[in-house]
């Protein structure tokens, strides 16, 4: 599909209004983007009131779709595309809604696993412009930002399509993401753990205290595997809300089969069955995610919605989701990629890779961003590798390679290559690598994100933050 496709709509005068997708790309991307800046506001400026406004000039679209809606730190987009999945199979029309993107804004707004159009979401953007505009001016509450604008015209577009369910995944926290203005079927959190400190607090009870800000009175939650200091708050606060907890782990639980690189048999005993589930997903946490995924949707079937024990089956096997443990390449030496962005996510992804891959030696080709841990990630990471290239992603946000690079070698691993192009990295990495070595790219899905355009030659989505000189560097 071409990047201009113009979208003609008339207005109310009669005349023609063209907006074409980079058009339309230049005014969601220029309004407040707290992903993208170095300098988010502090949470406290965080609320919700500009974007019960905004849904309110258009006749509030939240609530016209029954919802699932999904927060936690680690996994919320898996277990997203995976209850997507089952529901599609099922045959029900289903909007999905996650955060960041890795190649496309348009990845953000999908029906079932496919991303919405282009020319979809440039007629998106014109539909709910006049509104950004007057709440803007005229709301009180300053200028709507661009996750607010994206999470609306979500809405929108699932409510148009007629969608049967919209499938919701929490931008950062719960409490005040602003996804939480809907009234959902269910409430899903999936594994807490320490990330985005400086905005959500520095321990895991107050992280799990804004995650568990979904939870609404008498909905139903599900709840991932947690530690337990996260778990005592989060059924803490569903107890208040009179919201009936479905518990990952003791309610619904599992067993393993067996495990390859190809995808993982797993026994799946769940509320009311046992699913034998074949997951393409590697990594144990991606087999809690599918329970979690289940008890999800087992708990849509409490309520009247049509779920069968096939459409689980079917919907799991068929799961797609780019990113996460991906095997791109088996060629030269295995390239692997991972979304992995804190230190107890790259510790479950050393596990995984461990069990899942068997190799020689390990070249890891890591970036991060900014307040991500940096040095906490590769701590985790030495325990697999000390062979590595450090890169800084096209991401305003990207740590400079130089800062990361000198605690690596303060921890003793071995810094081959400083690189400002992750995809010459990357070559470069392939290169050293033998047959029976591994190649790993992971500390961000922005790293990842430049990693697979390169070797799947994908063209990037470039926003003006993005171009900015790139530099090579052999160390």
């Amino acid at each position: 599909m071409a990047d201009s496709i113009v979208e003609t709509k008339a207005s109310a005068s009669g005349s023609a209004i063209e907006l074409d997708y980079q058009a339309a790309l230049k005014r969601v991307m220029g309004l407040a983007d707290f992903e993208r800046s170095a300098h988010s506001p502090e949470h406290a400026v965080f609320h919700l009131e500009r974007m019960a406004l905004l849904l309110e000039r258009l006749g509030h679209p939240e609530l016209k779709v029954p919802a699932v809606h999904i927060a936690g730190t680690k996994g919320k987009g898996s277990t997203a595309a995976m209850i997507t999945s089952v529901l599609t199979a099922q045959g029900h029309k289903v909007g999905l809604y996650t955060s960041p993107h890795l190649h496309s804004v348009v990845e953000r707004i999908r029906v079932g696993l496919e991303p919405i159009a282009r020319h979809d979401f440039a007629a998106l953007v014109e539909q709910t412009w006049p509104a950004v505009e007057w709440v803007s001016e005229h709301g009180g509450h300053g200028d709507v930002s661009t996750f607010e604008l994206l999470t609306t015209i979500a809405f929108v577009h699932f409510k148009q399509i007629g969608a049967d369910f919209q499938v919701l995944e929490v931008g950062l926290g719960g409490r005040l993401d602003a996804t939480n203005v809907v009234h959902p079927e269910v409430s899903v959190i999936t594994a807490i753990s320490l990330d985005h400190v400086a905005t959500l607090g520095d321990t895991l009870p107050l992280i799990a205290a804004e995650k568990a800000g979904i939870v609404k009175p008498e909905v139903p939650v599900v709840i991932g595997p947690q530690p337990a200091e996260a778990l005592d708050v989060v059924r803490d606060i569903a107890e208040r809300n009179s919201a009936p907890v479905v518990q990952v782990g003791e309610d619904v639980t599992w067993s393993v089969h067996s495990v390859d690189p190809d995808g993982q048999l797993v026994d799946v005993v769940g509320l009311h069955d046992t699913y034998p589930v074949r997951i393409p997903l590697l990594g144990e946490h991606q087999i809690e995610n599918a329970a979690t995924a289940i008890g999800a949707v087992e708990t849509l079937a409490n309520a009247g919605f049509s779920v069968s024990r096939e459409s689980i089956l079917e919907g799991l096997s068929g799961v797609r989701w780019p990113g996460r443990l991906e095997v791109l390449s088996r060629e030269g030496g295995l390239l692997v990629v991972d979304g992995a962005h804190n230190p107890a996510s790259i510790g479950r992804l050393v596990t995984a890779v461990r069990d899942n891959f068997s190799f020689r030696r390990a070249i890891l080709v890591f970036g991060a961003t900014s307040g991500h841990s940096a040095r906490e990630m590769m701590a985790e990471l030495a325990a697999l590798a000390s062979l590595l290239i450090v890169v800084r992603s096209r991401h305003p946000r990207s740590a400079p390679t130089n800062v990361i690079a000198g605690a690596a070698r303060d921890m003793g691993l071995e810094v081959l290559l400083e690189s400002d192009d992750v995809g010459q990295a990357v070559r470069s990495a392939m290169e050293m690598a033998r047959e029976d070595d591994l190649v790993l790219g992971t500390g961000s899905l922005s790293v990842v994100a430049e990693v697979i355009e390169e070797i799947n030659g994908i063209a990037p989505e470039l926003y003006p933050d993005m171009k900015r000189p790139t530099v090579y560097k052999v160390t």
